[in-house]
């Protein structure tokens, strides 16, 4: 059965310094508030794995804590460039980052094939692109039966996935509805996972097909977040702030505007508070 943490420890207990760590959502239910506790723990010599980072990994990055980050496509949706990551790829600040670039379908292939326990996922992909010239882990082998190339690359295994959710029960069971990624996936692959959830509920609820539920065996800890998916949204709770992914390009092109930002809003920010108090957000 899952446990049930504060949002402190649970980061404290499952987040390890050099761990590879996902921390994922597609546009929607991203794990702000947890991935804000590990920046406050400074927990360092990350490797970072998402299906499209925004950003939240650029504030990741732009304090130091990623070595490398296994992606497909990075940008602030609808705005623009993450200007952390390029200023730690192109200017090596505040430290260098190797990056491992890959295509959506190949990081949902990946994540796939970690979570049934295999070592490679096997696709049609990568016809035409470059990519591979650059990537050393995108190959390419011939289906034994058809002798059909397929593109190959390894498995995605995170030490630890980090999502956000809806709801838990009492019993540790997780319900994500709305828009949903990766996280399933994710989560199946990981070696430790964390789920923060909006609230816990008695039971959860039933009707919505365009749901996922996690049973408790697959989840190592839940910790209540309400809020923890600001500025993204959580579907039945919030809207996306829009106005504030628009506010994050100025704020992060600047190295000294970026920091004191992360001071102010992040850096001094209890685990308790975070994601219940937008703050001033420009």
């Amino acid at each position: 059965m899952s446990a049930f943490l504060s949002l402190r420890d649970a980061v404290a207990g499952l987040v390890r310094p050099g761990d590879t760590v996902a921390l994922e959502g597609f546009t929607h239910l991203i794990p702000f508030a947890a991935g804000h506790e590990v920046i406050r723990q400074g927990i360092g010599e990350l490797t970072l794995v998402r299906m499209t980072p925004d950003l939240l990994y650029d504030q990741i990055i732009g304090m130091g804590l990623a070595r490398r980050l296994v992606f497909s496509w990075g940008g602030n949706p609808g705005v623009g460039s993450l200007h952390r990551l390029r200023d730690a790829v192109e200017r090596g600040w505040p430290r260098p980052i190797e990056i491992e670039e890959h295509s959506h379908s190949a990081m949902a292939h990946a994540y796939a094939a970690g979570a049934a326990n295999m070592p490679a996922a096997f696709f049609r992909g990568y016809t035409g692109s470059d990519l591979a010239a650059v990537n050393p882990n995108i190959r390419f082998v011939a289906c034994p039966f058809t002798g059909e190339p397929l593109a190959a690359v390894p498995a995605l295994r995170p030490d630890v996935a980090v999502i956000h959710a809806q709801k838990a029960d009492r019993q540790g069971n997780v319900l994500l509805e709305g828009i949903i990624g990766v996280q399933k996936e994710a989560i199946l692959a990981a070696r430790r996972s964390l789920v923060t959830v909006e609230e816990i509920v008695d039971a959860l609820p039933r009707g919505n097909l365009n749901a996922v539920v996690l049973p408790s065996w697959t989840v190592t800890a839940i910790a209540v977040a309400p809020g923890g998916a600001r500025p993204s949204y959580a579907h039945g709770y919030y809207e996306r702030d829009n106005a504030f992914y628009r506010a994050w390009d100025a704020i992060s092109r600047d190295r000294g505007t970026f920091q004191a930002w992360m001071d102010t809003h992040v850096l001094t920010v209890s685990a308790e508070s975070t994601g219940r108090e937008t703050g001033p957000r420009r």
